[in-house]
Protein backbone atom coordinates (compact mmCIF):
# COMPACT_ATOMS: atom_id res chain seq x y z
CA UNK A 1 0.00 0.00 0.00
CA UNK A 2 1.38 3.38 -1.00
CA UNK A 3 1.18 6.21 1.51
CA UNK A 4 1.70 9.93 1.08
CA UNK A 5 4.03 11.54 3.63
CA UNK A 6 4.37 14.93 1.99
CA UNK A 7 4.18 17.85 4.37
CA UNK A 8 0.72 18.73 5.57
CA UNK A 9 -0.31 21.53 7.94
CA UNK A 10 0.05 20.73 11.62
CA UNK A 11 -3.07 20.24 13.71
CA UNK A 12 -3.23 22.11 16.98
CA UNK A 13 -2.32 19.96 19.98
CA UNK A 14 -5.50 19.53 22.04
CA UNK A 15 -3.85 18.93 25.44
CA UNK A 16 -2.75 21.97 27.51
CA UNK A 17 -0.03 19.92 29.22
CA UNK A 18 1.45 19.00 25.84
CA UNK A 19 1.32 22.59 24.63
CA UNK A 20 3.08 23.81 27.79
CA UNK A 21 5.74 21.09 27.62
CA UNK A 22 4.75 19.65 31.01
CA UNK A 23 3.94 16.21 29.54
CA UNK A 24 5.59 14.57 26.54
CA UNK A 25 3.75 11.24 26.62
CA UNK A 26 2.15 12.08 23.24
CA UNK A 27 5.10 13.61 21.36
CA UNK A 28 3.37 13.78 17.94
CA UNK A 29 0.11 15.30 19.10
CA UNK A 30 0.55 18.35 16.87
CA UNK A 31 0.72 16.22 13.71
CA UNK A 32 -2.54 15.23 11.91
CA UNK A 33 -3.51 11.62 12.61
CA UNK A 34 -3.52 10.73 8.91
CA UNK A 35 0.09 11.82 8.59
CA UNK A 36 1.10 10.08 11.83
CA UNK A 37 -0.36 6.85 10.48
CA UNK A 38 1.31 7.20 7.08
CA UNK A 39 4.70 7.70 8.69
CA UNK A 40 4.22 4.68 10.95
CA UNK A 41 3.21 2.58 7.95
CA UNK A 42 6.36 3.50 6.04
CA UNK A 43 8.60 2.95 9.07
CA UNK A 44 7.13 -0.51 9.76
CA UNK A 45 7.29 -1.49 6.08
CA UNK A 46 11.00 -0.60 6.00
CA UNK A 47 11.68 -2.82 9.04
CA UNK A 48 9.91 -5.92 7.75
CA UNK A 49 10.97 -8.09 4.80
CA UNK A 50 9.99 -6.56 1.44
CA UNK A 51 6.47 -7.44 0.29
CA UNK A 52 4.18 -6.23 -2.47
CA UNK A 53 2.23 -3.07 -1.80
CA UNK A 54 -0.98 -5.11 -2.05
CA UNK A 55 0.10 -7.17 0.98
CA UNK A 56 -0.52 -4.18 3.24
CA UNK A 57 -4.16 -3.55 4.01
CA UNK A 58 -5.36 -0.08 4.97
CA UNK A 59 -4.14 0.79 8.49
CA UNK A 60 -6.65 1.00 11.33
CA UNK A 61 -6.73 4.48 12.88
CA UNK A 62 -7.55 5.40 16.45
CA UNK A 63 -9.77 8.07 17.86
CA UNK A 64 -7.83 11.30 18.36
CA UNK A 65 -8.63 11.44 22.09
CA UNK A 66 -10.57 9.54 24.79
CA UNK A 67 -9.16 6.19 23.59
CA UNK A 68 -7.02 4.96 26.48
CA UNK A 69 -8.81 2.46 28.74
CA UNK A 70 -6.07 2.26 31.37
CA UNK A 71 -4.47 4.89 33.60
CA UNK A 72 -1.08 4.06 35.13
CA UNK A 73 -0.61 6.96 37.51
CA UNK A 74 2.53 7.47 39.57
CA UNK A 75 1.49 8.99 42.90
CA UNK A 76 3.62 11.85 44.22
CA UNK A 77 3.05 15.06 46.16
CA UNK A 78 2.35 14.95 49.88
CA UNK A 79 -0.18 13.51 52.30
CA UNK A 80 -3.48 15.26 51.79
CA UNK A 81 -2.46 16.66 48.40
CA UNK A 82 -1.55 13.79 46.08
CA UNK A 83 -0.40 14.27 42.49
CA UNK A 84 -1.54 11.57 40.03
CA UNK A 85 0.43 11.39 36.81
CA UNK A 86 4.02 11.04 35.66
CA UNK A 87 7.39 11.74 37.29
CA UNK A 88 10.31 13.61 35.78
CA UNK A 89 13.91 12.49 36.27
CA UNK A 90 14.10 14.38 39.55
CA UNK A 91 11.02 12.57 40.87
CA UNK A 92 8.73 15.59 40.56
CA UNK A 93 5.17 14.80 39.51
CA UNK A 94 2.95 16.25 36.80
CA UNK A 95 -0.75 15.78 37.48
CA UNK A 96 -2.66 14.04 34.65
CA UNK A 97 -6.10 13.74 36.22
CA UNK A 98 -7.60 15.61 33.26
CA UNK A 99 -5.55 13.82 30.57
CA UNK A 100 -7.74 13.91 27.42
CA UNK A 101 -6.55 10.57 26.01
CA UNK A 102 -8.20 8.65 28.87
CA UNK A 103 -11.75 7.42 28.35
CA UNK A 104 -14.43 9.49 30.16
CA UNK A 105 -14.98 6.88 32.91
CA UNK A 106 -11.34 7.20 33.96
CA UNK A 107 -11.36 11.00 33.81
CA UNK A 108 -14.40 11.00 36.10
CA UNK A 109 -12.82 8.52 38.51
CA UNK A 110 -9.37 10.07 39.02
CA UNK A 111 -10.46 13.21 40.93
CA UNK A 112 -12.65 11.03 43.19
CA UNK A 113 -9.74 8.72 43.90
CA UNK A 114 -7.39 11.63 44.54
CA UNK A 115 -9.78 12.96 47.20
CA UNK A 116 -10.01 9.53 48.80
CA UNK A 117 -6.22 9.18 48.88
CA UNK A 118 -5.93 12.56 50.56
CA UNK A 119 -8.71 11.90 53.08
CA UNK A 120 -7.27 8.52 54.08
CA UNK A 121 -3.82 10.00 54.60
CA UNK A 122 -2.12 7.63 52.15
CA UNK A 123 1.42 9.02 51.90
CA UNK A 124 2.69 9.22 48.31
CA UNK A 125 5.98 7.46 47.69
CA UNK A 126 8.97 9.79 47.48
CA UNK A 127 11.35 8.18 44.98
CA UNK A 128 14.41 10.21 45.94
CA UNK A 129 13.90 9.78 49.71
CA UNK A 130 12.69 6.17 49.35
CA UNK A 131 9.83 6.66 51.79
CA UNK A 132 6.07 6.78 51.62
CA UNK A 133 3.35 4.18 51.05
CA UNK A 134 1.36 4.68 47.84
CA UNK A 135 3.42 4.18 44.67
CA UNK A 136 0.89 3.90 41.84
CA UNK A 137 -2.79 4.02 41.11
CA UNK A 138 -3.92 1.75 38.27
CA UNK A 139 -7.41 2.24 36.83
CA UNK A 140 -8.93 0.23 33.96
CA UNK A 141 -12.31 0.98 32.38
CA UNK A 142 -14.46 -1.45 30.40
CA UNK A 143 -16.47 -0.42 27.33
CA UNK A 144 -19.52 -0.35 29.63
CA UNK A 145 -17.80 2.07 32.02
CA UNK A 146 -17.11 -0.48 34.76
CA UNK A 147 -13.90 0.13 36.71
CA UNK A 148 -11.01 -1.88 38.08
CA UNK A 149 -9.08 0.16 40.66
CA UNK A 150 -5.73 -1.03 42.03
CA UNK A 151 -3.66 0.69 44.73
CA UNK A 152 0.05 -0.20 44.54
CA UNK A 153 1.36 0.05 48.12
CA UNK A 154 4.63 -0.77 49.85
CA UNK A 155 2.95 -2.60 52.74
CA UNK A 156 -0.36 -3.81 54.21
CA UNK A 157 -0.52 -0.83 56.54
CA UNK A 158 -3.56 0.80 54.93
CA UNK A 159 -5.53 -2.34 54.01
CA UNK A 160 -8.07 -1.80 56.77
CA UNK A 161 -8.65 1.83 55.87
CA UNK A 162 -9.19 0.96 52.22
CA UNK A 163 -11.63 -1.82 53.11
CA UNK A 164 -13.62 0.55 55.30
CA UNK A 165 -13.65 3.08 52.44
CA UNK A 166 -15.29 0.66 49.98
CA UNK A 167 -18.88 1.83 50.69
CA UNK A 168 -17.80 5.42 50.06
CA UNK A 169 -16.04 4.41 46.85
CA UNK A 170 -19.11 2.56 45.61
CA UNK A 171 -21.30 5.55 46.39
CA UNK A 172 -19.01 7.98 44.57
CA UNK A 173 -18.17 5.59 41.71
CA UNK A 174 -21.20 3.28 41.26
CA UNK A 175 -19.65 1.35 38.33
CA UNK A 176 -16.78 -0.08 40.39
CA UNK A 177 -16.31 -3.80 39.66
CA UNK A 178 -12.92 -4.54 41.26
CA UNK A 179 -10.84 -2.87 43.97
CA UNK A 180 -7.51 -4.38 45.01
CA UNK A 181 -4.19 -3.66 46.65
CA UNK A 182 -0.98 -4.69 44.95
CA UNK A 183 2.10 -4.95 47.18
CA UNK A 184 5.37 -3.66 45.70
CA UNK A 185 7.77 -3.10 48.63
CA UNK A 186 11.02 -2.90 46.64
CA UNK A 187 12.60 0.35 45.44
CA UNK A 188 12.91 -0.44 41.74
CA UNK A 189 11.48 0.64 38.40
CA UNK A 190 8.71 -1.98 38.46
CA UNK A 191 5.14 -0.75 38.64
CA UNK A 192 3.56 -3.70 40.45
CA UNK A 193 4.56 -6.65 42.62
CA UNK A 194 3.63 -10.32 42.75
CA UNK A 195 1.14 -10.12 45.63
CA UNK A 196 -2.42 -8.94 44.96
CA UNK A 197 -5.12 -8.58 47.63
CA UNK A 198 -8.64 -8.20 46.24
CA UNK A 199 -10.89 -6.10 48.47
CA UNK A 200 -14.15 -6.62 46.55
CA UNK A 201 -14.98 -10.09 47.84
CA UNK A 202 -18.40 -10.67 46.25
CA UNK A 203 -18.66 -13.22 43.39
CA UNK A 204 -16.97 -11.83 40.30
CA UNK A 205 -15.31 -9.07 42.30
CA UNK A 206 -11.85 -10.18 41.23
CA UNK A 207 -12.19 -9.53 37.48
CA UNK A 208 -13.42 -6.94 35.03
CA UNK A 209 -15.76 -7.83 32.17
CA UNK A 210 -14.61 -6.30 28.88
CA UNK A 211 -17.55 -6.70 26.52
CA UNK A 212 -16.09 -6.11 23.06
CA UNK A 213 -17.99 -5.70 19.81
CA UNK A 214 -16.26 -7.03 16.70
CA UNK A 215 -17.34 -5.16 13.58
CA UNK A 216 -17.93 -6.93 10.32
CA UNK A 217 -17.91 -10.47 11.73
CA UNK A 218 -20.25 -13.14 10.42
CA UNK A 219 -23.15 -14.38 12.50
CA UNK A 220 -22.74 -17.97 13.66
CA UNK A 221 -25.56 -20.49 13.70
CA UNK A 222 -27.57 -20.46 16.92
CA UNK A 223 -26.71 -23.17 19.38
CA UNK A 224 -23.38 -24.05 17.83
CA UNK A 225 -21.16 -22.64 20.55
CA UNK A 226 -19.83 -19.51 18.86
CA UNK A 227 -19.71 -15.79 19.56
CA UNK A 228 -22.97 -14.01 20.22
CA UNK A 229 -24.18 -12.36 17.00
CA UNK A 230 -26.67 -9.49 16.76
CA UNK A 231 -27.84 -7.22 13.98
CA UNK A 232 -26.91 -3.53 13.84
CA UNK A 233 -29.01 -2.32 10.95
CA UNK A 234 -27.71 -4.04 7.82
CA UNK A 235 -24.45 -4.94 9.55
CA UNK A 236 -23.87 -7.97 11.75
CA UNK A 237 -21.67 -7.48 14.78
CA UNK A 238 -20.34 -10.02 17.23
CA UNK A 239 -19.91 -9.64 20.97
CA UNK A 240 -16.74 -10.98 22.57
CA UNK A 241 -16.80 -11.02 26.40
CA UNK A 242 -13.36 -11.12 28.01
CA UNK A 243 -12.72 -11.40 31.75
CA UNK A 244 -9.67 -9.54 33.10
CA UNK A 245 -8.15 -10.61 36.42
CA UNK A 246 -6.20 -7.94 38.30
CA UNK A 247 -2.72 -8.83 37.01
CA UNK A 248 -3.47 -9.49 33.37
CA UNK A 249 -2.74 -7.82 30.05
CA UNK A 250 -5.28 -6.23 27.76
CA UNK A 251 -4.81 -3.84 24.87
CA UNK A 252 -4.95 -0.22 26.06
CA UNK A 253 -7.11 1.00 23.15
CA UNK A 254 -10.44 -0.85 23.22
CA UNK A 255 -11.74 0.43 19.88
CA UNK A 256 -8.59 -0.55 17.99
CA UNK A 257 -8.40 -3.89 19.85
CA UNK A 258 -11.88 -4.71 18.55
CA UNK A 259 -10.69 -4.07 14.99
CA UNK A 260 -7.58 -6.22 15.63
CA UNK A 261 -9.63 -9.22 16.79
CA UNK A 262 -12.16 -8.70 13.99
CA UNK A 263 -9.38 -8.67 11.38
CA UNK A 264 -7.84 -11.87 12.76
CA UNK A 265 -11.27 -13.52 12.70
CA UNK A 266 -11.91 -12.41 9.12
CA UNK A 267 -8.50 -13.60 7.93
CA UNK A 268 -8.97 -16.96 9.63
CA UNK A 269 -12.38 -17.38 8.00
CA UNK A 270 -11.14 -16.28 4.59
CA UNK A 271 -9.32 -19.54 3.89
CA UNK A 272 -11.57 -22.31 5.21
CA UNK A 273 -9.78 -25.57 5.82
CA UNK A 274 -11.29 -28.43 3.79
CA UNK A 275 -10.58 -31.02 6.46
CA UNK A 276 -12.41 -34.22 7.41
CA UNK A 277 -12.01 -33.17 11.07
CA UNK A 278 -12.26 -29.98 13.13
CA UNK A 279 -9.45 -27.56 12.36
CA UNK A 280 -6.90 -27.10 15.15
CA UNK A 281 -6.23 -23.46 16.09
CA UNK A 282 -3.57 -22.76 18.72
CA UNK A 283 -3.08 -19.39 20.40
CA UNK A 284 0.28 -19.04 22.15
CA UNK A 285 0.71 -16.17 24.65
CA UNK A 286 -3.10 -16.13 24.71
CA UNK A 287 -3.54 -13.95 27.81
CA UNK A 288 -7.23 -13.85 28.71
CA UNK A 289 -8.06 -15.59 25.43
CA UNK A 290 -8.86 -12.71 23.08
CA UNK A 291 -7.63 -14.20 19.82
CA UNK A 292 -8.60 -17.78 20.66
CA UNK A 293 -12.16 -16.86 21.60
CA UNK A 294 -12.52 -14.50 18.63
CA UNK A 295 -11.51 -17.35 16.30
CA UNK A 296 -13.70 -20.00 17.96
CA UNK A 297 -16.48 -21.27 15.72
CA UNK A 298 -18.12 -24.53 14.63
CA UNK A 299 -15.67 -26.82 12.85
CA UNK A 300 -12.68 -25.67 14.93
CA UNK A 301 -10.99 -26.64 18.14
CA UNK A 302 -9.07 -23.79 19.77
CA UNK A 303 -6.31 -24.15 22.33
CA UNK A 304 -4.95 -21.18 24.28
CA UNK A 305 -1.65 -21.38 26.17
CA UNK A 306 -0.48 -18.75 28.66
CA UNK A 307 1.98 -18.69 31.57
CA UNK A 308 -0.42 -16.74 33.85
CA UNK A 309 -2.82 -19.01 35.75
CA UNK A 310 -5.28 -16.17 36.59
CA UNK A 311 -5.45 -15.18 32.91
CA UNK A 312 -6.19 -18.79 31.94
CA UNK A 313 -8.92 -18.96 34.59
CA UNK A 314 -10.47 -15.83 33.06
CA UNK A 315 -10.26 -17.33 29.56
CA UNK A 316 -11.99 -20.52 30.68
CA UNK A 317 -14.79 -18.59 32.35
CA UNK A 318 -15.21 -16.39 29.26
CA UNK A 319 -15.48 -19.52 27.09
CA UNK A 320 -18.20 -20.85 29.40
CA UNK A 321 -19.96 -17.46 29.27
CA UNK A 322 -19.96 -17.74 25.47
CA UNK A 323 -21.46 -21.24 25.62
CA UNK A 324 -18.42 -22.94 24.09
CA UNK A 325 -18.06 -26.64 24.79
CA UNK A 326 -14.87 -27.60 26.73
CA UNK A 327 -13.66 -29.68 23.78
CA UNK A 328 -14.11 -26.73 21.42
CA UNK A 329 -12.11 -24.22 23.49
CA UNK A 330 -9.35 -25.39 25.82
CA UNK A 331 -6.99 -23.18 27.82
CA UNK A 332 -3.84 -24.41 29.52
CA UNK A 333 -1.33 -22.81 31.84
CA UNK A 334 2.11 -23.30 30.33
CA UNK A 335 4.51 -21.90 27.80
CA UNK A 336 5.25 -22.16 24.13
CA UNK A 337 7.02 -25.51 24.50
CA UNK A 338 3.62 -27.02 23.67
CA UNK A 339 4.71 -26.52 20.06
CA UNK A 340 7.57 -28.97 19.68
CA UNK A 341 8.56 -30.99 16.61
CA UNK A 342 8.05 -34.69 17.13
CA UNK A 343 4.95 -34.42 19.32
CA UNK A 344 2.80 -35.64 16.44
CA UNK A 345 0.37 -32.70 16.65
CA UNK A 346 0.60 -29.67 14.39
CA UNK A 347 -2.09 -26.96 14.38
CA UNK A 348 -3.75 -25.93 11.14
CA UNK A 349 -3.54 -22.29 12.24
CA UNK A 350 -1.16 -20.88 14.84
CA UNK A 351 -1.65 -17.49 16.54
CA UNK A 352 1.18 -15.82 18.44
CA UNK A 353 0.81 -12.58 20.38
CA UNK A 354 4.07 -12.22 22.32
CA UNK A 355 5.36 -9.38 24.52
CA UNK A 356 7.70 -6.74 23.06
CA UNK A 357 10.70 -9.09 22.97
CA UNK A 358 8.91 -11.25 20.38
CA UNK A 359 8.82 -15.04 20.23
CA UNK A 360 12.59 -15.40 19.97
CA UNK A 361 14.82 -17.55 17.78
CA UNK A 362 14.06 -20.79 19.64
CA UNK A 363 10.27 -20.71 19.20
CA UNK A 364 10.57 -19.22 15.70
CA UNK A 365 12.83 -22.14 14.78
CA UNK A 366 10.31 -24.64 16.16
CA UNK A 367 7.51 -23.01 14.18
CA UNK A 368 9.70 -23.21 11.07
CA UNK A 369 10.35 -26.91 11.68
CA UNK A 370 6.78 -27.78 12.68
CA UNK A 371 5.30 -27.44 9.21
CA UNK A 372 2.33 -25.40 10.47
CA UNK A 373 0.75 -24.04 7.27
CA UNK A 374 -0.56 -20.68 8.53
CA UNK A 375 0.46 -18.25 11.29
CA UNK A 376 -1.19 -15.07 12.53
CA UNK A 377 1.53 -13.03 14.28
CA UNK A 378 0.33 -10.04 16.31
CA UNK A 379 3.26 -7.83 17.28
CA UNK A 380 3.65 -4.70 19.38
CA UNK A 381 7.30 -4.34 18.31
CA UNK A 382 8.05 -4.40 14.56
CA UNK A 383 11.80 -4.71 15.24
CA UNK A 384 11.43 -8.02 17.14
CA UNK A 385 8.85 -9.14 14.58
CA UNK A 386 11.40 -8.62 11.80
CA UNK A 387 13.99 -10.66 13.70
CA UNK A 388 11.50 -13.48 14.27
CA UNK A 389 10.43 -13.55 10.60
CA UNK A 390 14.06 -13.95 9.59
CA UNK A 391 14.08 -17.23 11.56
CA UNK A 392 11.06 -18.56 9.62
CA UNK A 393 12.17 -18.30 5.97
CA UNK A 394 9.64 -20.81 4.63
CA UNK A 395 6.73 -18.64 5.81
CA UNK A 396 5.90 -15.59 3.71
CA UNK A 397 3.60 -12.66 4.44
CA UNK A 398 0.23 -13.01 2.72
CA UNK A 399 -1.38 -10.03 4.45
CA UNK A 400 -0.30 -7.37 6.91
CA UNK A 401 -2.07 -4.53 8.70
CA UNK A 402 -1.04 -1.73 11.04
CA UNK A 403 -3.22 -0.90 14.06
CA UNK A 404 -2.75 2.49 15.72
CA UNK A 405 -3.09 1.44 19.38
CA UNK A 406 -1.16 4.47 20.63
CA UNK A 407 -1.74 7.52 18.43
CA UNK A 408 0.56 10.52 18.90
CA UNK A 409 3.49 8.16 19.64
CA UNK A 410 5.88 5.99 17.60
CA UNK A 411 4.26 2.78 18.86
CA UNK A 412 2.98 0.47 16.11
CA UNK A 413 0.90 -2.69 16.43
CA UNK A 414 1.03 -5.05 13.45
CA UNK A 415 -0.88 -8.19 12.45
CA UNK A 416 0.76 -10.37 9.80
CA UNK A 417 -0.64 -13.50 8.19
CA UNK A 418 2.13 -15.93 7.22
CA UNK A 419 1.63 -18.86 4.86
CA UNK A 420 4.00 -21.65 4.01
Amino acid sequence: MRVDTRHRPSSAAFCPLHRSGACRSCPHQGIPLVLQLARKQQRVARLLPPVDDDTWQSPVPSARSAFRNKAKMAVSGRAGAPVLGVLDRAGRGTDLRSCPVHVPAIRRALPVLARLIGDLGLIPYDVSARRGELKHLLVTASPDGDLMIRFVLRSRRHLGALRRALPRLRRDLPTIAVVSVNLQPVHQAVIEGEKEIVLTDEPGGDRLLMRLVLPGAQRAADGEGALTGRSAGARVVVELPLLLPTRSFFQTNTGVAERLYATARAWADDVPAALPRPAEVWDLFCGVGGFALALARPGRRVLGVEISAPAIAGARDAAALMGLEPAAARFETGDARVLAPGTGVTPDLLVVNPPRRGIGADLAGRIEESGVPRVLYSSCNPASLAADLACMPSLRARRARLFDMFPHTDHAEVLVELVR
